[in-house]
């Protein structure tokens, strides 16, 4: 984990709003050539010379994060990665952001130096620019709204309504590692408030850890797919949970699906790890989200270009609309699926 915390603590109002703003983002460079104008004017300036992908995320402490096991600088990163990752979804190419925090007096100029660091190091990994945000006080907690702009041809561009009858639905990666890690945090987190001095060995649990906590964006992929000369018929990020994804993608296209249980890709510390916490491995994945890897589809004649990769797994197939859409277990029983991934809505009582 990366440190999250500094001897010196300057208070937020010793700056101000502007000179604070000046002070988190003097560092950032631009790199894009479609960034005219960044940071320090009124409005940013891009010229983009195809359609311009925009799309925007608010995380709030309490509800997407929690300070007690998330290190400002990973919380930075992360905030970044998860909207590129829906810029990605589009066969899109991610170039520009924007960043809003509200804070409340309990953060320090040293605390917000910590997760524009991590904000930094996002862009320097993906090549994106910061051109533009805001920085306002909240009566409780921190909240950050990131905008991820990014584009694409016309013939690039994947939605989530193309996808048609007989397409094999693929996966990269593997899922199901954000949710343990997530599971193992919070149960040290309850043995650290009974017991301060424990110390916990979390070697054993370092790649789902690092999945929760500083996820990647599967930037990689769009490219990969050009290469192999594949053009998605449609796609999505896997940010909660597979099975409401794969029923987004059916409601979008007004089609149905089969997914097959024995095709579900898991790393073996997912396995593992669930037969600690006696969780079942297909539960996690269908509805445990954060994984921010991509669910596309592709036309049958595509499968040769992709059987052999080891970044993606055909995990099932597109069915028409009638069929509905199900899960064929390891025993070969077919049950429709259903979406029980993570929601921001709470529920009202009463």
């Amino acid at each position: 984990m990366l440190d999250n915390h500094k001897s010196s603590k300057t208070k937020l109002t010793e700056l101000g709003e502007f000179k604070l703003i000046d002070h988190l983002t003097t560092n950032f460079n631009i790199t894009q050539d479609s960034t005219k104008l960044g940071i320090g004017d009124d409005a940013a300036i891009i010229k983009h010379t195809h359609n311009t992908i925009i799309s925007t995320d608010l995380l709030v402490e309490g509800v997407h994060f929690d300070l007690a096991y998330m290190p400002l600088k990973h919380l930075g990163y992360k905030a970044v990665v998860v909207n590129l990752s829906d810029i990605y979804a589009m066969n899109a190419e991610a170039t520009q952001i924007t960043v809003s925090i509200a804070c409340s007096n309990r953060f320090t100029v040293e605390a917000l130096e910590e997760l524009y660091a991590g904000i930094q190091k996002a862009c320097e990994i993906y090549n994106v620019d910061l051109v533009g945000g805001d920085t306002t006080t909240s009566i409780k907690g921190l909240q950050i709204s990131v905008t991820a702009i990014g584009t694409a041809e016309d013939e690039k561009i994947t939605k989530r309504s193309c996808a048609k009858d007989n397409d094999l639905l693929v996966v990269s990666g593997d899922l199901g590692a954000a949710y343990m890690g997530l599971q193992v945090l919070k149960r040290e987190n309850e043995v650290f408030k009974v017991n301060p001095q424990n110390q916990p060995d979390l070697t054993p649990y370092s790649y789902i850890i690092e999945r929760q906590l500083k996820p990647e964006a599967r930037k990689d992929i769009p490219l990969l797919l050009e290469k192999l000369e594949v053009q998605p018929t449609s796609m999505i990020d896997i940010s909660d949970g597979l099975s409401s994804e794969i029923l987004h993608i059916c409601k979008s296209s007004k089609v149905g699906a089969n997914l097959f249980e024995d095709k579900l890709p898991l790393d073996p510390s997912v396995i593992s790890t669930c037969e600690e916490f006696e969780l079942d491995g297909t539960t996690v994945v269908l509805n445990g989200g954060e994984d921010y890897e991509l669910l596309f589809t592709i036309k049958q004649d595509d499968f040769p270009k992709i059987k052999a990769n080891p970044h993606l797994s055909v995990i099932g197939h597109i069915t028409t609309a009638d069929e509905g859409v199900h899960i064929i277990t390891r025993a070969n029983q077919k049950i429709p699926l259903k979406a029980r991934g993570w929601s921001a809505i709470p529920e009202e009582n009463g």
